[in-house]
Formats: C-alpha cells, structure tokens, sequence
C-alpha cells in the first residue's frame, strides 16, 4: 500500500466525524480516540507478532494469549462496574472459552499448536467474547432496572434470586448472542470473511479455506454462548444481599 493510499484511507474516519458532527450524535471524540488507537496498536501488535511467529516458542505464546484476556477483560469491565467482582469474572470466563475451545482444536488435533494458528484463532476467540460480554452486561443491568418491581414482587411471594431475574437473565444472554448467530445464517452470502479470502488470494485450495472458516464460525458460535452463560451466572448472585433481597444501588 502506497503513502497515498495510507492518507486516503483517513477519509473513512472524517466521514463518519463529519457525520456525527451534522447530526449532533456526539461520537467524534470517540471516532478520533478509536482510530489512533487501533492504527498504533496494530502496528505495534504487527511487529510483536512477527517476532512471536519467528520464535515459536509456547512462553511467547502463552504471554500473548494472556495479553490478549488482559486487555479484553479491561476494557470490558467498564460496562458492568456496578457488579463486584466483574473483572474476576470477565477474567474466569474468557480463561474458561479459551482453555475448552483451544482444548479441543490442539487436543483432538485439529489445529497444530503453534503460533500461527493459536494467536490469531485466540485474538477471535476472545474479541468476539469481549463484544458479547459487552452486550449481555448492558442488556442484563437495563433489563433488571426495568423489570425492578417484578423481581421484588417475586422475592416478596417467596421467590428465589434465580427465579425473580431468570426471564431478565435468559433474555440478556439470547440477546447478546443474536448477533452472532444472524451473522452466521449470512455468512458468504453478505459477509465475506477476511481469512477465507485471503487464504484464497494467498494461493490457498479454496475448499481448505472454506473448510478452516467454518471451524472459526463454530468455534465462535461455542464461545459466545458459554461468554453469555457463564458470565449470567457468575453476576446475578451479586445483585441481591445475604437477605435474598435485591440491592437497588447496584442496578441505579
């Protein structure tokens, strides 16, 4: 890609700024912040990686997978800051997708365990967890600060913790997975994924590709709905006192 080509490219973040700017939708700050950041983090993260790869060692690459869970779980923190303990249980989740799914892709050999294939079907793995947990945890806290009256209705009759949030739970964790699913009924019919494509354009045997994309497909598929559960369970016993009664200041 040419100088010319990397300036241009900048034309796709003052659109959405000008935009944004026009309609008063107040996200320019942010439009700014994200694109320098991910254009420094990816060149930083391209050369890290070039290193990792050339080296192939498995502390290289445990480090790697462990920077990765880091940075999700602190940036998905934010958004459940009125659950305690959420970063321990960001933490437990992601570590909990990432040991089963990779598991079973080195364990029944699937995938080799190098470099090449951990770090990039991990930075998956996770990112996608980290968008899903992002969603469940604003859907589930609106839904209970909604739905307030209803569960202390329910605790008041008797009810259990489980019992008075269970539809605000289960309809959090379907909601957070819905993406995922829709984008996986379309996919190659609207989306096109990026390493499919570029397998074939690097020379790759089109059905391989195919083949290795349907893995990562399903493989996310298992990720978010044990994100979206494991994550359910583990916060809504935090919203309620040793009295099973719900404590109003953490959903306010």
């Amino acid at each position: 890609m040419s100088i010319t080509s990397v300036i241009l490219m900048f034309i796709f973040i003052i659109i959405p700024i000008v935009i944004s700017k026009y309609f008063n939708i107040g996200i320019e700050k942010d439009t700014i912040i994200a694109a320098v950041r991910s254009f420094v983090q990816l060149l930083i993260v391209g050369y890290i990686l070039q290193f990792i790869f050339d080296q192939n060692s498995h502390i290289f690459i445990f480090l790697m997978i462990l920077l990765i869970i880091g940075a999700a779980t602190q940036n998905a923190r934010k958004k459940g800051l009125a659950i305690p303990g959420i970063t321990w249980k960001l933490l437990l989740a992601y570590v909990s997708v990432e040991i089963i799914t990779q598991g079973i892709l080195i364990g029944f050999k699937i995938t080799p365990a190098t470099a090449q294939y951990m770090i990039p079907i991990s930075g998956m793995i996770i990112g996608n967890s980290m968008v899903l947990s992002i969603l469940f945890l604003n859907r589930f806290m609106s839904e209970i600060k909604q739905n307030e009256n209803v569960v202390k209705l329910i605790l008041s009759l008797g009810g259990t913790p489980k019992q008075a949030v269970h539809k605000q739970l289960i309809t959090s964790i379907q909601s957070s997975i819905i993406p995922t699913i829709e984008q996986q009924k379309t996919i190659g019919l609207v989306q096109l994924p990026g390493m499919m494509s570029g397998q074939i354009i690097a020379g790759a045997d089109p059905l391989e590709a195919v083949l290795f994309q349907i893995l990562i497909v399903f493989v996310l598929l298992t990720a978010a709905v044990m994100t979206s559960v494991i994550l359910g369970f583990l916060s809504y016993p935090t919203l309620f006192n040793k009295h099973l009664q719900l404590i109003e200041s953490r959903i306010k």
